[in-house]
């Protein structure tokens, strides 16, 4: 029996392990969304930025959460993470799950679902539950649709749909985690580019000594760092340009 949640609702979830998966439908002016967790203890914060599970950082260190990666299903689009809850450390309290859109508010972003699976069931199961996640204001560019909580020896699952306008670094910060001051000053002026994620970067890498790096947009809510001007050594290569960094979390 799959449970229809409203917000602020939950329920006691048996199986071991569960796959939690974002749906939307998508459309010429819908943005792309993705999908991370967030590990935190019963202060309600991380204890350090392992604990982010994005598609930068895919795997939880204890093997415990992940991400599952992006699917197509006629109009729809999904995007998952999965939790196998035996394995998870007793000093975790809570799983977040996370929906972003990049900077782009989400009331551009239509039929948004979180479902809930038990990931060791086979062939096509129901969802154990499945809730509509619908923004308060619209603005919001970042939402915890659910989280997964302890429960004596236990688990649930609580429907959430909590926002935050100013994307994953709000979110980011209320859990304890920030960018690196130093980092952010030098991506303070990230020009017109291609749309974020590692292609991105990747290109930014391999673009021509003689042309200016191909800038991207922040991913996540995050600055992308832009690549320094080449600094010439005596006698060195001209064209020599170290490849951008990736955002830098540190420990609040």
């Amino acid at each position: 029996m799959t449970h229809a949640m409203q917000k602020g609702s939950n329920i006691p979830v048996a199986a071991v392990a569960v796959r939690a998966v974002l749906r939307w439908t998508a459309g010429p002016e819908v943005p792309d969304v993705d999908a991370s967790a967030l590990l935190v203890g019963p202060d309600g914060r991380v204890r350090s930025d392992e604990d982010f599970v994005f598609y930068n950082q895919p795997r939880h260190p204890s093997g415990a959460v992940w991400r599952l990666g992006k699917k197509q299903i006629g109009d729809a689009i999904t995007d998952a993470v999965q939790a196998d809850l035996r394995t998870v450390t007793p000093t975790v309290d809570r799983i977040l799950v996370v929906a972003s859109a990049e900077d782009v508010p989400f009331q551009r972003v239509h039929d948004l679902r979180i479902l809930l699976y038990d990931a060791t069931a086979t062939g096509g199961s129901e969802p154990l539950a499945h809730f509509d996640v619908r923004p308060e204001t619209g603005a919001e560019t970042a939402l915890i649709c659910g989280e997964l909580y302890r429960r004596g020896e236990g688990w649930k699952f609580r429907a959430l749909g909590e926002g935050y306008s100013d994307g994953l670094v709000g979110l980011a910060t209320d859990h304890g985690i920030s960018v690196d001051e130093n980092a952010a000053e030098s991506e303070a002026a990230p020009a017109p580019g291609p749309a974020a994620g590692p292609a991105s970067e990747q290109t930014a890498m391999m673009a021509p000594p003689t042309q200016a790096p191909p800038p991207v947009q922040p991913a996540y809510g995050y600055p992308q760092p832009v690549s320094p001007a080449p600094v010439p050594g005596p006698g060195g290569d001209p064209s020599f340009r170290l490849p951008v960094q990736g955002p830098q979390f540190i420990r609040r």
